[in-house]
């Protein structure tokens, strides 16, 4: 899996994400390179979740 897809898995749209916030973006997609993914989240719990609610994907439509 790679940044973007666990960004999308998260709900988090990464468009919007990196262009609000790039430094923060290149910072965790640095870190997403060297951890497994579930490192990741249990480091970044809190925040992802604040993330999550500046940035919500739009829900597609099936």
């Amino acid at each position: 899996m790679d940044f973007l897809e666990y960004l999308k898995q998260k709900k988090i749209n990464p468009l919007a994400f990196e262009a609000a916030e790039p430094e923060r973006y290149r910072e965790w997609e640095a870190l997403f390179s060297k951890i497994h993914a579930e490192s990741f989240t249990s480091q970044k719990k809190f925040l992802i979740n604040e993330v999550r609610r500046r940035y919500l994907l739009a829900i597609e439509e099936k």
